[in-house]
């Protein structure tokens, strides 16, 4: 069997695949919806649209290929699997900004998907950061964890958004951009921990 396929296969890449093609695919269909963010601190009118919304989920569902069941192997194989993971996440950040470019083909402004390519970008950053440090399992910690308070927190009381929740910013907001790249910047260049209990193949 072909490598890259069978490391494919072991995190269950095409899986996931195709449920972030399926949230894609809904994605696509309220392209023009936005969601109302209530804020707890203000009364606040703020909103965004769904596909600026969607990358969480890309970042959850492929994310969760970060894991595999044969860590502990695969920290004993003779081939170079630090280079191996580096370019299994490009290969998820590549296909996680190609469905969030997708509405465009259902109507979506270029600026909406553009700002929804930063959070892919940013918010898988978040994942890998978050397997490296939790272990593999739980990828989806981070991405999750920090989107809560983003919808919950992250608005000013002048209807703009805090400085600090990056992934609600406008898409033009350089700052924003930055932090996305700085972030999937961390996660490539991190070095690879050592297998945890729960990524052993036992488990």
């Amino acid at each position: 069997m072909n490598p890259g396929l069978a490391f494919a296969r072991s995190r269950n890449l095409p899986r996931a695949a195709a449920g972030a093609l399926v949230v894609a695919l809904a994605t696509s269909l309220f392209a023009g919806t936005r969601v109302d963010i209530p804020d707890f601190r203000y009364l606040v009118d703020y909103g965004i649209p769904v596909a600026a919304v969607a990358p969480v989920a890309h970042a959850v569902v492929l994310g969760s290929t970060l894991h595999s069941p044969m860590a502990d192997l695969e920290h004993t194989a003779a081939q170079p699997m630090a280079l191996i993971r580096r370019l299994h996440l490009l290969a998820l950040t590549l296909l996680a900004a190609g469905l969030s470019a997708l509405p465009l083909l259902f109507g979506l402004s270029a600026d909406v998907a553009a700002a929804s390519v930063r959070n892919a970008v940013g918010y898988l950053g978040l994942a890998g950061i978050s397997a490296r440090f939790f272990g593999s399992g739980l990828a989806w910690l981070l991405p999750l964890g920090t989107f809560g308070p983003t919808l919950l927190l992250g608005v000013a009381p002048d209807n703009t958004p805090e400085w600090w929740a990056w992934s609600i910013h406008a898409p033009s907001a350089a700052g924003a951009l930055t932090t996305a790249v700085l972030l999937w910047l961390a996660a490539l260049l991190l070095p690879t921990a050592p297998p945890r209990p729960d990524d052993r193949a036992e488990a």
